[in-house]
């Protein structure tokens, strides 16, 4: 119903606005407008972020139809000033999945292949990523520009202050485009960028910061979380090692992740077990690890499903259950919820998909059907809640339940797609044999040889030869207190959490 609504009233606009069925593109007349500027180019958004869950669904026709469309009618030749972290997710990280499934040999998901397919949408990729290199430019640090307009560059009122998630998060994409070119360019320039980040976290808790000048160096911004603005780079640091198998990627992941365990998780030592308050991440001051504020943000919810990643699935079973008994007080996880107060601090809820990726992967890691049942009252919460007249809308206020006339692109590119491969058992992504892997913005990868083989070591200072790399099997959890191996069949049927602690998590929401 979104695709269609989004085909019918919005393309070739960049967005659906669900209310009053018609399409949205960026503010001409307000570019101060970032909320929607940033995400927004001109570039037919909705449908390029579509594409790859059509082909997960198994709709090969509708897949070939978008495909065809984007290769007809999409340019990337715009006067639009973009985020260079939203482009690169949504529609680069899009373009390349898509080409990926097009090109396959084994085609797990039905005939998705295109009649004389020239590598169009790879062309695509190559061209757009090309238009976000300005932004790497003159930079004292490495780390690049927030911001980038697709004709002219970096503009010359250029911020020089960017959110570490934002330009650390760009090295799956630029690496996938890098390792199917044959052009180290666009991997170069992301992994330095990681690195510089990476240098400037403190001495003293190990912690990154959310706000950094890419001239300087100094943070801006001296919070150190899980949620917006430092999310997905710790997402990243883990998903680069298992895609390209590079050891350094691994080595600062369990680094950063040591680093968050020891001074932004709180509570009780044992998910499941124990005395004391349910364990909780929260935001610090990064060099002296003292609570900032007591707050936490939607886009936190991601990191439950980071953790069964890397086996630490009891802590994941945790966190998740948090924001699951947030969205049950609510039908809706608010941006920001302040655990202190037990209240929305900013209540409006953007059909955000963190919540149900996480679900899905403590699914697919236990087997444990509570999540389905977390998973069919999010669908009836979005069906409630924020079905509009054509497509689904942004909910304004979490606990009023006004709507707002906007559906984002990440809805149907994320959101749709997690909620249909966990009711979905006999999908391709998990009965093909294939290993797939999800970029933060829900797009599926193949974990295939060919990421693995980098054709440029000598260019990267400090990287091991390739015959040294470490095998995926080698992953481990930074705390080794728990592994997947720790959910034994008997525990498959029982709540994942003992009801005690549920009942203590429901208490602490406000539930009861």
């Amino acid at each position: 119903f979104g695709y269609d609504s989004y085909m019918e009233h919005a393309f070739p606009r960049d967005e659906l606005d669900p209310l009053h069925c018609r399409g949205r593109g960026p503010d001409r007349r307000d570019p101060s407008n970032l909320n929607i500027n940033d995400v927004l180019g001109n570039y037919s958004l909705t449908l390029i972020d579509a594409l790859d869950t059509l082909a997960v669904m198994g709709n090969s026709s509708e897949f070939q139809k978008a495909v065809k469309l984007v290769i007809d009618t999409v340019s990337f030749d715009k006067d639009s000033t973009v985020q260079v972290f939203e482009a690169t997710i949504r529609v680069l990280g899009s373009l390349l999945s898509a080409h990926i499934i097009i090109t396959d040999t084994k085609q797990p998901f039905g005939d998705m292949t295109i009649k004389d397919y020239d590598n169009e949408l790879l062309h695509l990729a190559h061209d757009l990523a090309v238009r976000l290199l300005p932004a790497f430019e003159n930079t004292k640090t490495g780390i690049p520009y927030p911001r980038v307009n697709l004709k002219k560059g970096v503009p010359p009122d250029s911020h020089n202050e960017t959110c570490t998630a934002g330009a650390g998060s760009l090295l799956v994409e630029f690496g996938i485009l890098s390792r199917l070119l044959g052009d180290s360019t666009f991997e170069w320039v992301a992994r330095r960028a990681v690195k510089a980040l990476w240098s400037l976290r403190s001495n003293n808790t190990g912690l990154l910061g959310n706000v950094v000048n890419i001239q300087t160096g100094h943070w801006v911004g001296k919070q150190s979380g899980l949620g917006a603005g430092s999310d997905s780079f710790y997402e990243y640091l883990l998903k680069s090692y298992i895609l390209f198998g590079e050891k350094e990627d691994l080595e600062m992941f369990n680094a950063a992740y040591r680093n968050i365990q020891n001074h932004l998780r709180r509570g009780r030592e044992a998910c499941n077990e124990g005395e004391g308050d349910p364990p909780l991440y929260v935001n610090v001051n990064m060099y002296t690890g003292q609570l900032m504020n007591t707050w936490i943000d939607s886009l936190q919810a991601f990191f439950p499903g980071l953790q069964v990643l890397i086996g630490d699935v009891e802590d994941a079973i945790c966190l998740h259950a948090f924001y699951y008994a947030i969205w049950k007080r609510y039908g809706a996880l608010p941006e920001r919820y302040n655990w202190q107060l037990q209240a929305p601090d900013v209540p409006f809820y953007p059909l955000r998909p963190e919540l149900v990726e996480s679900t899905y992967l403590l699914y697919q890691a236990t087997k444990n059907p509570f999540y389905l049942h977390v998973g069919m009252d999010i669908l009836q919460s979005l069906e409630k809640y924020t079905k509009a007249k054509c497509g689904y809308a942004t909910l304004h206020h979490v606990v009023e339940k006004t709507k707002e006339d906007r559906m984002e692109s990440f809805f149907l590119s994320e959101t749709c797609k997690y909620l249909y491969l966990l009711f979905d058992e006999e999908n391709p992504v998990h009965k093909s044999g294939n290993k797939f892997m999800f970029t933060t913005e829900g797009h599926i990868v193949s974990v295939d040889e060919r990421f693995r083989n980098s054709l440029w070591e000598d260019i990267l200072p400090g990287e091991e030869d390739s015959a040294e790399k470490t095998k995926p099997t080698e992953l481990k959890a930074a705390n080794f207190s728990s592994n997947c191996n720790r959910v034994p069949d008997e525990r498959r049927y029982l709540l994942p959490l003992k009801s005690n602690y549920m009942r203590q998590i429901d208490r602490m929401v406000g539930l009861i």
